[in-house]
């Protein structure tokens, strides 16, 4: 399917372009000072990095908010013209695919979600390229180009080979998806883990702007895990760093699908809760909705579970901040509709475990409905784009 906006490229190419194009999105408007200032570069520098990118309409100059430097003349800020470029974000689960047409700051412009019928790639791959369809027709209507595709999907993904390794929801096995979906949809293909597409968001456009170490815990349908080190989102020599749902929390605890026992997403995750809640209570709830109802109605064994989950999740928490010590941690995905049922035992876990300093992390919740896990994708097809 050839795309009705043909992909364009970055209108400047050096390091120091990227990084202060990276600067102004993620922290301005900014004086070219301080836009200076916060990327370690000299006045210099920046002004031959911003020309070609106010020339291009990627950056504009707010001549009317001029912003007077204690010595010298009036400078004016510059800001990322969001307008000027949009692009597309695809979240797979195992039941539907969420799209969404961002601008180039990441604003969501048009969101849909589409069932799915099956999860093989060849069942899910033509649905995806009739959504990126849909919205590249909505995109006309903003008058600017598409320049990137991305694509999050839970489990192992290469992002480098464009390559889904293993996805337990979809029951993927390398599976070369950034290639395939460039040639169906005629676009730019970005493929990352969902949680670590996430994270990009959150360290660009979220919670984690100007913070160089910080943690993005999801908790839901499995419970993943994005970090980002000094200022870079991690993967690994493998691709698997950050994998805190397979850290066990609870000696002798519950079997999980991994072969080990008392792993985090064996005792937290939305499968493990509905099932101990069955156990405990006799009653045959269906999935986490009614699980959750149950509790909120008062039935004390099932509340007793959710408070189980909030230690463990309180422990795992600790063990990111004992190893890593991030300012923050931000903890997100659908399994925070139960927030209320077990904040409490997260903070109490997490005040008990962390060592030393580590106790100093800020712990913030985030409710995000998947559009933001489909805007994460987006943001990482940004990402590719600024060659960041």
């Amino acid at each position: 399917m050839p795309s009705s906006s043909p992909a364009g490229t970055f209108p400047a190419h050096t390091p120091a372009a990227s990084q202060i194009f990276t600067t102004v999105l993620t922290h301005g408007p900014l004086t070219r000072q301080e836009a200076a200032r916060r990327a370690g570069l000299s006045p210099a520098a920046v002004t031959r990095a911003v020309r070609p990118l106010i020339e291009a309409g990627f950056l504009v100059e707010d001549a009317g908010a001029e912003v007077r430097p204690a010595l010298g003349r009036p400078a004016n800020p510059v800001r990322v013209d969001g307008g000027r470029a949009l692009f597309v974000g695809l979240k797979a689960t195992g039941d539907e695919i969420i799209g969404v047409l961002t601008d180039l700051c990441c604003r969501i412009r048009v969101a849909r979600r589409v069932p799915l019928s099956g999860r093989s790639p060849r069942e899910v791959l033509p649905v995806a390229a009739d959504l990126v369809r849909e919205l590249l027709t909505e995109a006309e209507g903003f008058g600017v180009r598409v320049l990137g595709l991305g694509i999050a999907v839970a489990g192992d993904v290469d992002r480098a080979a464009g390559a889904v390794r293993r996805s337990p929801f979809l029951d993927w096995h390398d599976v070369p998806l950034a290639g395939l979906a460039e040639e169906a949809t005629g676009l730019p293909v970005t493929v990352d883990n969902d949680v670590r597409a996430l994270t990009v968001a959150e360290q660009w456009f979220g919670d984690g702007v100007g913070l160089s170490d910080f943690a993005v815990v999801t908790v839901g349908a499995g419970i993943g895990c994005g970090l980002v080190v000094h200022g870079r989102v991690v993967s690994g020599a493998h691709g698997v760093a950050g994998e805190i749902g397979h850290v066990p929390v609870v000696p002798d605890g519950p079997p999980c699908h991994c072969g080990d026992r008392g792993c985090l997403e064996a005792v937290a995750s939305d499968a493990a809760i509905t099932a101990r809640v069955r156990e405990v209570t006799g009653v045959a709830v269906a999935d986490a909705t009614e699980a959750l109802a149950l509790a909120r109605e008062g039935d004390a064994r099932a509340r007793a579970v959710y408070a189980r989950a909030g230690e463990a999740i309180g422990r795992g928490i600790a063990a990111v901040a004992n190893l890593l010590g991030p300012e923050r941690v931000i903890i997100s995905g659908e399994g925070l509709a139960a927030y209320d049922l077990f904040a409490g035992q997260i903070r109490d876990a997490f005040t008990a475990a962390a060592f030393g300093s580590a106790a100093r992390c800020e712990v913030r919740t985030r409710p995000l409905p998947f559009e933001e896990w489909a805007r994460g994708a987006a943001a990482t097809a940004i990402q590719t784009f600024v060659g960041r």
